[in-house]
């Protein structure tokens, strides 16, 4: 087996910081599920739905001021380390300037954007906190960029965990002075945990930029740096564009799921409700495991550009392939996890039966959301920025189609439906436009049929061995599931790892002999 210390610079660093960030993420992904079971049982799945119904405005925002210009930064430092400090600056001013209009727009029209675009009043008071928040997000992401930039993902990383313990803590304790005081406890709880988040990640990762700087130099020195505006905005308005409409889109779908399942014969309270249990209870264990395919997409879009400027193409090959295959393995995984455990999981955690039944739908999910996760963010990196929108925004779209016409007739179910149609379609259209570019290496074999087998003898494993060993039944529902699904990944990551170990040792073998024989002759 290869060591850590044999791999290249450029491999150890993209490695170490996957396995960073996944590390991170996990912890993140625990804590904010704590903090959102502590949410469902003091603000109730309605609110839950109200609170969600918040975050399009916040989204949109996030998209033109802080998400385009990060990953610009990111790209573009990958590129040009050499000028990384100039044009961080320069993506610096570019976004706070642009967050504080938007802040500023949101405070002032909340009540317009409450009643005419999210079609909520009720959304009105939340809304300048969520528009506070934005500057406070744009400045973290274009410090957070700029270290991707850089292949230095230690303060990202890190970053996700302070803000997720700060706004737990603060939200613990606004809550324990709002029940001591008598003051009700209502969806500005939420809200305000977002906020303190947001400033929380912004004021670390600013005392890491002066503490830890990714580069030697000034931070302040300087404005806008010559060269460095131009080639950054025609990275970012590309971009820019793009995650505008598609978080346009997200937001009309958003806003349309409650009042489509109103149509569909739902109160207005549990369409609320519904739409709680969907966003805010079963989809969070979906994308829970996403933590690694995330790390993986952060880190991928700056190392193949890096790669596609270097001119190797074997090494994004390779990128793609082991992208590709992780990918399915862990989306095989969990397609067995969330259907053999998913109303367990549900019940156990929120205490909702609802919960569990769409988790077990959507488990089928995994594999394709992961898949074009990576593929997207592969996609990116080479400069396709135009090829990944207009497949994101035409899955979009078929989703979209689900939530107007399939909503009213079937319900949330036909929205299950919806999304893991658009998925699979979106992964299948990345791959395409992939292998139309890059020629990688494809085994189904390795990536799917040996995954898929591996799963089934786990599963066999896990049920005859829970027949010999039966759990405790003192113990809590969810402490249970969570033993017998730690044992269930361990039967089948160590299937992978002995089917590894052996086919290597079959190869070292085989060429022996071919030695020998050669030898003999």
């Amino acid at each position: 087996m290869i060591s850590l210390s044999q791999l290249s610079p450029k491999k150890r660093a993209f490695l170490t910081g996957t396995l960073l960030l996944t590390g991170t993420g996990f912890a993140c992904r625990v804590l904010g599920f704590f903090y959102r079971i502590f949410l469902s049982r003091t603000i109730g799945a309605e609110g839950l739905g109200i609170y969600n119904m918040v975050h399009p405005i916040f989204g949109i925002c996030f998209a033109l001021c802080a998400g385009s210009i990060q990953t610009a930064l990111s790209q573009h430092i990958a590129s040009h380390v050499a000028r990384g400090r100039s044009i961080f600056r320069t993506g610096m001013i570019i976004s706070m300037t642009m967050s504080f209009v938007l802040a500023f727009l949101i405070c002032r029209h909340a009540e317009l954007l409450a009643s005419a675009v999210l079609m909520e009043p009720r959304c009105t008071p939340y809304l300048p906190i969520i528009g506070i928040s934005v500057p406070f997000a744009a400045f973290h992401a274009c410090i957070n960029g700029y270290y991707y930039g850089m292949q230095k993902s230690h303060v990202p990383a890190f970053s996700q965990v302070a803000e997720q313990v700060i706004r737990m803590a603060a939200v613990f304790f606004i809550a324990s002075s709002w029940i001591h005081s008598g003051r009700a406890i209502t969806v500005m709880l939420a809200a305000y945990g977002h906020l303190i988040g947001e400033a929380a990640s912004a004021l670390f990762t600013l005392f890491c930029l002066y503490l830890f700087p990714p580069q030697k130099g000034t931070i302040a020195a300087g404005l806008f740096a010559p060269g460095t505006t131009a080639p950054l905005m025609a990275l970012a308005l590309p971009l820019m564009g793009n995650r505008l409409i598609l978080n346009l889109l997200s937001s009309a779908e958003a806003i349309w799921i409650p009042s489509r399942l109103q149509m569909s014969g739902l109160k207005n309270d549990q369409a609320f409700a519904v739409y709680g249990v969907l966003t805010g209870m079963a989809l969070p264990f979906i994308l829970f495991p996403s933590a690694i395919t995330n790390s993986l997409a952060v880190l991928l879009l700056p190392s193949v550009a890096k790669d596609q400027a270097e001119g190797r193409k074997g090494s994004i090959a390779a990128s793609i392939s082991l992208s590709l295959r992780y990918s399915l393995y862990m989306g095989i995984l969990c397609i067995g996890i969330f259907t053999l455990f998913g109303e367990e999981l549900g019940y156990g955690v929120f205490r909702n039966p609802d919960a569990g039944r769409f988790i077990r739908i959507l488990a089928w999910l995994c594999p394709f959301l992961y898949l074009a996760t990576t593929m997207g963010s592969i996609l990116n990196g080479l400069g396709q920025t135009r090829t990944t929108f207009l497949q994101n925004t035409f899955c979009l779209l078929l989703r979209i189609g689900f939530v107007l016409f399939g909503i009213p007739i079937f319900g949330i179910l036909a929205y299950l439906w919806g999304m893991l149609a658009s998925e699979l379609l979106l992964a299948l259209l990345h791959l395409w436009s992939l292998k139309k570019r890059i020629t990688f290496p494809w085994n189904a074999w390795e990536m799917i049929i040996k995954p898929a087998v591996f799963l089934i003898l786990a599963i066999g494993i896990h049920y005859f061995t829970i027949g010999l060993f039966p759990v405790s039944e003192k113990l809590p529902l969810f402490v249970e599931t969570s033993i017998q699904i730690l044992f269930l990944c361990f039967c089948y990551g160590g299937l992978l790892l002995i089917f590894h170990f052996a086919k290597k040792g079959a190869d070292q073998l085989a060429r022996c002999l071919k030695h020998s024989v050669e030898k003999s002759r």
